[in-house]
């Protein structure tokens, strides 16, 4: 697979220089895999209500809100209260299974070298989001839950990021509404060609080549 690098946004007109490297970062499927978590997580509920659950189908399809998934198994009624079963089970089922994806350490880490800060932006119930981060070790400077898509615009630009990396055309949307540049990583359910379409900027195979693209962006950006 190919990247390309984009120029960096321009800095503060008052001050003359670009503003301090913020990156964003999706959780599942970009930073964590989370599937082996999710998927006890989706069979302990299915034992505890009786109803059937394919969690393997469910896991094929992760980024999207929690809801839009219950909805395959659950009556309209019963979703809201399933969702909050889910998540009040999740940390006893999801976390000890779920791993880092190769490079998600050392691509938070890059950032910091490059005097950056790091935000994790995410779908998910903000409290798992943060037991996953901090079982795994991997630390950023904020974490954000509950976003999904466009509404990821919203953090982005509160932090002030300039790149947002996921694995989901959602991501792609997020990255998009909020200026920021949009890096993909082909690690989740979307190949590089729906990715490409959905209006990415850089597909890369996985975080693993994030830090030298952050390297010539932080480049261009600092010429």
């Amino acid at each position: 697979m190919t990247s390309e690098t984009t120029a960096a946004p321009a800095g503060p007109a008052d001050a003359g220089v670009p503003a301090p490297l913020t990156v964003g970062f999706d959780l599942d499927m970009t930073l964590i895999d989370s599937r082996p978590g999710i998927r006890a997580a989706y069979l302990a509920l299915s034992a505890e209500t009786g109803v059937h659950i394919d969690a393997d189908a469910a896991v094929s399809r992760l980024g999207p809100p929690l809801a839009e998934e219950l909805a395959h198994w659950f009556p309209p009624a019963e979703v809201e209260a399933m969702a909050d079963r889910f998540r009040a089970i999740y940390p006893a089922f999801a976390i000890e299974p779920t791993h880092a994806l190769p490079g998600a350490r050392e691509a938070v880490e890059a950032v910091r070298e490059l005097g950056g800060r790091t935000v994790v932006v995410t779908a998910k119930h903000e409290p798992n989001a943060r037991l996953h981060l901090e079982h795994l070790g991997i630390r950023p400077d904020a974490v954000v839950g509950w976003l999904w898509a466009e509404a990821k615009a919203v953090a982005l630009r509160e932090h002030g990021a300039q790149v947002y990396v996921g694995d989901h055309v959602g991501d792609v949307r997020g990255a998009r509404a909020a200026g920021a540049v949009s890096v993909a990583v082909a690690t989740g359910p979307c190949p590089e060609r729906e990715l490409r379409e959905a209006g990415a900027d850089v597909v890369l195979p996985d975080l693993t080549a994030l830090p030298a693209w952050l390297a010539e962006f932080a480049r261009i950006r600092n010429p």
